[in-house]
C-alpha cells in the first residue's frame, strides 16, 4: 500500500554488547544502501559522545564515507548538537559534504549536549552553551549564506566550500545543505518558526506533546526564501521482526538502555536474553515497560499500521524510523519489513 507521506530511516550506530564498533560501523553502510534500495528519503545520524553503546560522536565523518556508498537518497545529522562546535566550522563541514553529494545534504541541529553532563563539560569547556543557541543557529545561517550584513563582526568571514568561493571562482553557488530544526519541545518548534524551516520531532524520547509542538510550529510558521509553508517531520522508535515476539525483545533491548542511560550507567545496548535476566525494581520495571510501548514494534504489518494510527493524529509529511534494538541484522529487516508493507 503507498502512503501520503514518506518514509525517512535515523540509525544511531547502535554498538551492543558483544559488538565493536567497526561491526557497527560496518552495517551502518550496510543499513544506508538498503534504506537507498528501498526507497526510503532521508537516512539521519545523530551525535553522541561518551556512550558505548553509540559510535557516533562525528556524524559528519561517517555521512562523507555514506556519499560515496550511496546514490540518492539524502544524508543528514539528525542532529548535530551545535553548542558543541564553532558554527563556522559546522557550515564548512556541511558545505564539504554538500559538494560530494550536491543536492543530498541535511543539517539538523540540537541544543542538547549528546552526552552526560560532565562530557559536555569537557566539550564546551563554559556552562551557558546551550543558553546562546538561537543564536548560534543564525551564525551558522549566516555562514551558509554568506549573507551577515554589513557592519557584522563575521562579515568579511566566509565559510568554504560555499557561496563566497563560487563566486570567486565564477561559478554558479550550490544549493547548500537543507537546514532542519529538529526536537522535542515548544521551544524548537518555535525556533524553527520564527527561522521558516522544516521541523522534526522526536517522539522517541518519550511521551513529549507532540501534537502540542506542531500546533505552535504550524500556528506560527513565518514563510522564509527557503521554505514558504510549514513542513513536517516525525520520529520515532521502531523494530520489526518476523516473529513479533522477538521485535519485542529487541525493543526492551533499547528500553534498557534508555533505563541505564537516566540512571548515568553506561547506555549500552544488553542482548536482549540479559534485559530478560536483568532483575528490575518495580521503579525499573516501569520505564522499562513505558520505553517499550513508546517503540513501534511487531511484525512489518503491526509496525506499519502503528505508523499509520500515529500519523493520522500528527499528519505530519514525513515519518522517520529510529530503528532500534541490540541486533544490526534486525534494524536491516525492519527496514525491509516496514517497506514490504508500504509497497516500497
Amino acid at each position: 500500500m503507498s502512503a501520503d507521506f514518506t518514509l525517512s530511516v535515523l540509525d544511531n550506530a547502535f554498538t551492543g554488547h558483544g559488538i565493536t564498533a567497526q561491526e557497527s560501523l560496518a552495517e551502518v553502510v550496510a543499513l544506508a544502501r538498503t534504506a537507498e534500495e528501498r526507497g526510503y528519503q532521508r537516512f539521519w545520524m545523530s551525535e553522541h559522545h561518551g556512550m558505548p553503546g553509540a559510535a557516533t560522536s562525528s556524524p559528519q565523518m561517517m555521512l562523507a564515507r555514506l556519499t560515496g556508498e550511496t546514490s540518492t537518497i539524502r544524508l543528514g545529522a539528525g542532529g548535530v548538537m551545535l553548542p558543541n562546535h564553532a558554527p563556522l566550522l559546522v557550515a564548512e563541514q556541511f558545505g564539504m559534504l554538500d559538494a560530494l553529494a550536491p543536492g543530498r545534504i541535511d543539517l539538523g541541529l540540537g541544543r542538547a549536549p549528546g552526552t552526560d553532563h560532565a562530557t559536555a563539560m569537557a566539550l564546551r569547556r563554559h556552562h551557558e552553551a546551550n543558553d546562546h543557541f538561537p543564536q548560534q543557529v543564525e551564525e551558522l545561517v549566516g555562514f551558509l549564506g554568506d549573507d551577515f550584513p554589513a557592519g557584522h563582526p563575521y562579515a568579511a568571514v566566509h565559510a568554504v566550500p560555499g557561496p563566497w568561493q563560487a563566486a570567486e571562482n565564477g561559478v554558479a553557488p550550490a544549493a547548500g545543505p537543507e537546514l532542519w530544526i529538529p526536537g522535542s519541545s515548544p521551544h524548537s518548534a518555535q525556533l524553527a518558526a520564527q527561522l521558516g524551516r522544516t521541523y522534526a520531532f522526536a517522539l522517541q524520547f518519550g511521551g513529549a506533546d507532540v501534537l502540542g509542538a506542531i500546533k505552535i510550529y504550524r500556528d506560527n510558521f513565518q514563510p522564509s526564501r527557503h521554505l514558504a509553508e510549514p513542513h513536517t517531520l516525525l520520529s520515532v522508535s521502531t523494530v520489526a521482526h518476523d516473529d513479533p515476539q522477538e521485535a519485542r525483545r529487541q525493543a526492551r533491548s533499547g528500553a534498557m538502555a534508555m533505563l541505564r542511560m537516566f540512571q548515568r550507567k553506561p547506555f549500552s545496548l544488553l542482548t536482549p536474553d540479559q534485559v530478560d535476566a536483568y532483575r528490575a525494581s518495580p521503579q525499573e520495571q516501569e520505564v522499562i515497560a513505558s520505553y517499550t510501548a513508546n517503540t513501534l514494534h511487531g511484525t512489518g504489518a503491526q509496525v506499519g499500521e502503528g505508523i499509520e494510527r500515529l500519523n493520522e493524529q500528527v499528519q505530519a509529511d514525513e515519518v522517520m524510523l529510529v530503528v532500534t534494538g541490540h541486533s544490526r541484522q534486525v534494524l536491516r529487516r525492519t527496514l525491509e519489513l516496514v517497506a514490504d508493507h508500504f509497497g516500497m
